[in-house]
C-alpha cells in the first residue's frame, strides 16, 4: 500500500513553502511513493554482513611528495614590485590608518 498521498504531498508542499498545482500534487504524488518503494527495497537487501561504503570501488588519494624547491631571494621577489622599503612591498594605506 502507497504511503504517500496526495494529502501528504501538500503538506510537504505547505512545510517547504511551495505552492503546488493538482497536477503537480499527482505527479509527485507517484514520483515520492517511487523513491520511498525504492528505499524499502535497498533497505530489504542491506545487512550487517556488507560493510558500507561511499564508493563501489575502493579509492585512496596520491599525494606527491613535499619538496622544497629552488626559492627566490628577496631581491628578486621584489624586482618587478611598484615600491619596495626596508626589504618589504610597500602599499596604501586601507580603511583610514595612518603609518
Amino acid at each position: 500500500m502507497s504511503e504517500i498521498t496526495p494529502d501528504l504531498v501538500r503538506h510537504l508542499g505547505v512545510l517547504a513553502r511551495i505552492q503546488l498545482s493538482d497536477e503537480e500534487v499527482e505527479r509527485l504524488t507517484g514520483q515520492l511513493d517511487a523513491i520511498v518503494d525504492n528505499i524499502a527495497k535497498v533497505s530489504e537487501v542491506a545487512t550487517a554482513e556488507v560493510p558500507a561504503t561511499s564508493h563501489p570501488i575502493a579509492m585512496q588519494n596520491i599525494f606527491r611528495p613535499d619538496v622544497a624547491g629552488e626559492q627566490l631571494t628577496p631581491a628578486q621577489v621584489l624586482q618587478n614590485a611598484p615600491d619596495a622599503a626596508d626589504g618589504r612591498f610597500r602599499v596604501t594605506a586601507i580603511l583610514g590608518e595612518e603609518q
